[in-house]
């Protein structure tokens, strides 16, 4: 009975993907509070909005969302503002728990929400929001870029008949300081529907309406994360390609990926 049960699940998988089919699940049962987020979402955007002149512009945006992590958001601020692509303006998003002292750089703009949502996608939702720029770029507050990042992706993105978005590898790190392995794995659509090999430290995007993260409320629990989402609902109307160099260092942390964002 338990062979006959399965059957159509093992099914399913192989003709659409498990994470294809575990993200359906998810919007059906999260529905309600991506719903509540969204209007936080527009509010916050509304309030932010209004305390600047003028939304921060360059070719790209780089959005950084934080919570409660200053020294190592101080040291991603920093690889940020070391790229040598210079037309960019980096967005420091806190959710709520109140901004650290930061570099002071003309390209560096810091805003904090009202309260915590414990949403990373809805922070970083408020700050592709709060920008104006040509390409949006993400980096999450304990993990590092190369200088080159950024040239390395917009020289792909920016060449004849490039595509719409890109990623590049990642260099992933142990605790200690360690190399664990370099992730580098070609765009494939069918395979990404398969494999959680997409991470939107390592992506760089032109901005289009669609460029918005998913508003559910992730626990650690729930699979797939955010960044699979919005790579995966991306290419599927935009070209995505994949640059085979390692540009960002990333930490493998339990710490983070098992601690709910929560005030």
């Amino acid at each position: 009975m338990r062979r006959i049960v399965r059957a159509p699940w093992e099914l399913l998988k192989r003709a659409f993907g498990w994470l294809v089919l575990f993200e359906l699940r998810n919007k059906v049962l999260l529905a309600p509070t991506a719903l509540r987020l969204r209007r936080l979402e527009t509010a916050e955007t509304r309030r932010l909005s209004a305390c600047t002149a003028e939304a921060p512009a360059a070719l790209v945006a780089t959005v950084i969302a934080t919570h409660r992590r200053p020294d190592q958001l101080r040291a991603a601020v920093r690889s940020a503002l070391a790229q040598t692509v210079r037309d960019q303006v980096v967005v420091v998003v806190d959710d709520g728990a109140g901004l650290t002292e930061l570099p002071d750089d003309p390209r560096l703009f810091a805003v904090s929400l009202a309260r915590n949502t414990g949403v990373a996608g809805v922070v970083r939702n408020v700050g592709i929001r709060l920008t104006r720029s040509r390409y949006v770029a993400f980096l999450d507050d304990d993990n590092l870029w190369e200088p080159d990042h950024l040239e390395r992706s917009l020289a792909v993105l920016e060449a004849p008949g490039g595509p719409d978005g890109v990623y590049t590898a990642l260099r992933r790190v142990l605790p200690d300081g360690t190399e664990r392995d370099v992730l580098s794995v070609p765009f494939d659509r069918r395979r990404a529907a398969r494999e959680s090999f997409l991470d939107t430290n390592a992506f760089v995007a032109r901005r289009t309406p669609g460029l918005r993260f998913s508003r559910l409320r992730r626990t650690p629990e729930v699979l797939p994360r955010e960044d699979w989402e919005l790579v995966f609902r991306y290419s599927r109307g935009h070209r995505v390609r994949h640059v085979p160099h390692a540009t960002v260092r990333y930490l493998v942390n339990p710490e983070s990926f098992y601690t709910t964002w929560s005030g």
